[in-house]
């Protein structure tokens, strides 16, 4: 069943938080949880279209996303936009901002959304008093980290009809990891023109790739619902391998 996620308006004690059901999450020991509800100062909530982080500013907060989609972006002075990745609920933002005093990329709220709020001035405890957590930061990090491998590898040497399949294909595991899909079914929020925006290409070369792999038969994306119809193929032409299943951190 898909993990319940709060509503907006809804405020939750981290005890309650609805995240620590989701059994792909590492739980937390009493004392990490007792240092995390120190930590939180409380919850955002963003409306779709907001900008949660800015290119070139500085936040004196960190978030953990409790429901909802996001996305992380880099623009150029004529205003082209190079969008890096997406966040789903329990991802973690702003950190880069924290160890660089400046945040090199803004982040905007795809749909309605409701986040942690962490105050940055906290990270130090953290790492010095629970240093398991830190790790945990140090895991997320990695984790972003391989993500953006992935996609320079899909802009550089994937063709157009890899790089589609294995955006789609990746994003839904990650729906699928935090309980966001029903069978081989998940609601997309973004568009064709995010898609084109995250793999360096054109809306009309994004709308004939798409095209193509729903002539094929491999999935089906009407409005905002994505249905995958040939699983194996989409693997195999994306070139995917899923990753193994284990209990991955969040804050």
């Amino acid at each position: 069943m898909p993990a319940r996620l709060p509503q907006a308006g809804r405020k939750l004690p981290c005890e309650k938080c609805p995240l620590r059901s989701i059994k792909t999450l590492r739980d937390f020991t009493p004392e990490e949880l007792a240092f995390v509800s120190q930590f939180k100062t409380g919850e955002l909530n963003a409306e779709a279209g907001t900008t949660l982080l800015m290119q070139g500013t500085s936040s004196a907060h960190l978030y953990t996303v409790l429901s909802g989609w996001a996305f992380r972006y880099k623009t150029l002075p004529d205003g082209r936009r190079q969008i890096l990745n997406f966040a789903l609920p329990s991802d973690f933002l702003g950190l880069q901002g924290s160890v660089m005093q400046e945040m090199q990329h803004s982040v905007e709220a795809l749909t309605d959304m409701v986040l942690c709020v962490f105050n940055r001035d906290k990270l130090w405890d953290l790492y010095t008093k629970h240093p398991t957590l830190g790790f945990d930061v140090t895991w997320l990090a990695s984790r972003e980290e391989q993500i953006l491998d992935e996609h320079l590898l899909s802009i550089g040497r994937r063709t157009a009809v890899e790089r589609i399949a294995y955006l789609l294909v990746h994003l839904f595991m990650r729906a699928e990891e935090v309980g966001m899909t029903q069978g081989d079914t998940a609601q997309f929020p973004f568009t064709q023109q995010h898609l084109a925006d995250t793999l360096g290409m054109s809306l009309v070369h994004a709308n004939k790739t798409l095209r193509r792999l729903s002539s094929a038969k491999v999935i089906r994306w009407t409005g905002r619902r994505f249905q995958i119809l040939d699983r194996e193929a989409l693997l195999k032409t994306a070139g995917y391998e899923p990753p193994a299943r284990i209990a991955r951190p969040f804050i």
